[in-house]
């Protein structure tokens, strides 16, 4: 029954990494595009660095929100039917 525990919990974690990986890599790299316009400007606003993070973020994650409805459902019939 532990084995079964540590899978389950393995199986969850991988699931919630697979989701968040494509949101969090467009948010690195508006950050690190911004960054880099920052420093070649010298405008060192904070505003600018985390609203553009923050849209597209929120972007990717409503143009991907059917796959990771997808991926949920998949995980959920997994933990149900067994």
């Amino acid at each position: 029954m532990e084995i079964d525990a540590l899978d389950l919990a393995r199986s969850a974690l991988m699931i919630a990494l697979r989701i968040a990986t494509p949101i969090l890599v467009s948010g690195l790299l508006i950050g690190l595009v911004v960054s880099i316009a920052q420093a070649v400007t010298q405008i060192q606003e904070q505003t600018l660095s985390f609203v553009p993070k923050i849209a597209v973020m929120i972007l990717v994650t409503v143009m991907l929100l059917g796959w990771i409805a997808n991926q949920m459902v998949e995980f959920a019939q997994r933990m149900f039917v067994g």
